[in-house]
């Protein structure tokens, strides 16, 4: 009797773990699908009005993280081919001496972009609040997204998804850790789970504020 009943929870628990196993990981398949025909070269983006630099860390200084310069970098050289005239930086300032928009456009004043076609969202904590807002506040209605490769995937799925039209240019520019990039990906199929989360069940309304459109 108690073999048969090990039996059955052994069986019901690998039933359980592959469900959930599945769960996990088809939000991530979706997007990655939803994604790679709208993923782009600089060479070969269309043109857009806005390009959107999701915020990154920061060094211990202030200043930009390698990540978050990678995606600026990217972003300037859209600006200077003639493929968007703004560049909105979004990332997170809920702290007075943390500010990743600001660190971005430091970065993007010291690369030559001028200070009347930077934008910046204080408020964009999360990549759904950055897609969120950039609809809703700044009245973006297509954009070009700068982000690595792992983040890429959600970050075009969430900005569609508000009514963005939105394609995608990788930040590849520099080298990182194969250790880096391993935790960046294992994290990011939680986080790609938390936003299909966030579309389909719980949808949270992030910081909003008047509307603030892009001239």
């Amino acid at each position: 009797m108690l073999k048969k009943i090990f039996v059955f929870l052994w069986r019901t628990a690998l039933v359980l773990s592959f469900l959930a196993a599945v769960g996990l990981l088809a939000p991530r398949f979706v997007m990655e699908v939803f994604a790679a025909p709208r993923t782009y070269t600089v060479e070969t983006v269309p043109s857009a009005r806005v390009a959107i630099v999701f915020g990154a860390g920061l060094l211990i200084d202030g200043s930009a993280g390698p990540v978050l310069k990678d995606r600026v970098q990217t972003a300037v050289q859209l600006y200077e081919a003639g493929k968007v005239d703004k560049l909105l930086m979004s990332g997170d300032n809920r702290f007075l001496n943390y500010n990743e928009p600001e660190a971005a456009r430091q970065y993007a004043l010291q690369r030559g972009v001028p200070d009347e076609d930077i934008v910046l969202d204080y408020a964009g904590r999360r990549t759904y609040d950055t897609c969120y807002r950039a609809k809703y506040i700044f009245g973006v209605d297509e954009a070009i997204l700068v982000t690595q490769p792992f983040h890429m995937p959600r970050s075009l799925f969430l900005c569609n998804w508000f009514g963005i039209e939105a394609t995608g240019v990788e930040a590849d520019k520099r080298y990182f850790l194969k250790r880096s990039r391993a935790f960046w990906n294992f994290r990011e199929t939680f986080a790609i789970f938390q936003a299909a989360w966030d579309v389909l069940v719980t949808k949270p309304i992030p910081v909003l504020g008047e509307p603030e459109p892009i001239e």
